[in-house]
């Protein structure tokens, strides 16, 4: 089910994450979720391999209106991952679209020249481990291995910064801060998008 392309702001503003333990403190570090999920070229991508390493999981969804805008009207997604790559930090987009399939997969990133692995979870087993709730939804973690943001991609849903606001890209920022050796001062902040389509439950 495509999401509509006719959510006005004031709708955007009701999208939000409920309460989840991945919504820690720095003092507090989560750790997060192992798992092994196979990009859109048959690869085997585990997470517990990139210890060392800064890893960016965007939660994804080719139909998405919100995802798309930063593939199709920005290059937001593609641009910080090159922005950082140099810096040992590893970008992953995560698919938890139960009806959506890995060609299609392959089909957008060989369209828009994604630089970074495209993930079939389809299953929604780690989408919900990480307590994932829209497209885009973006998780930062650290060298170590824990939760350092859960969020926005930025203030901006649609290119549009309410309120006067300046635009913010949260992850830019928190990842500034984590290759200059300082703490994450924003580590938390509602994600907006479309609702991810998980497998209906069996009754």
């Amino acid at each position: 089910m495509l999401c509509s392309k006719h959510i006005t702001l004031g709708v955007l503003a009701t999208i939000s994450l409920a309460g989840s333990a991945l919504y820690a403190a720095n003092e507090n570090p989560t750790l997060a979720p192992d798992f092994t999920l196979q990009s859109q070229d048959g690869n085997d991508v585990r997470l517990a391999a990139l210890k060392g390493k800064i890893a960016v999981l965007e939660w994804f969804n080719y139909e998405c209106p919100f995802v798309r805008h930063h593939y199709e009207k920005a290059s937001t997604m593609k641009d910080l991952a090159l922005k950082y790559k140099a810096k040992d930090v590893v970008w992953l987009a995560i698919n938890s679209t139960s009806h959506q399939e890995t060609a299609k997969n392959k089909e957008f990133a060989e369209k828009h020249k994604v630089p970074y692995p495209l993930l079939d979870d389809r299953s929604g087993t780690t989408g919900k481990a990480y307590g994932a709730k829209t497209t885009p939804q973006m998780v930062i973690i650290d060298k170590e291995g824990h939760v350092a943001y859960n969020g926005a991609i930025d203030n901006a849903p649609l290119g549009k910064v309410q309120g006067g606001e300046v635009l913010l890209n949260y992850v830019d920022k928190a990842l500034a801060e984590l290759t200059s050796g300082k703490a994450v001062s924003t580590p938390a902040t509602k994600p907006y998008g479309c609702s991810v389509k998980y497998k209906a439950a069996v009754q």
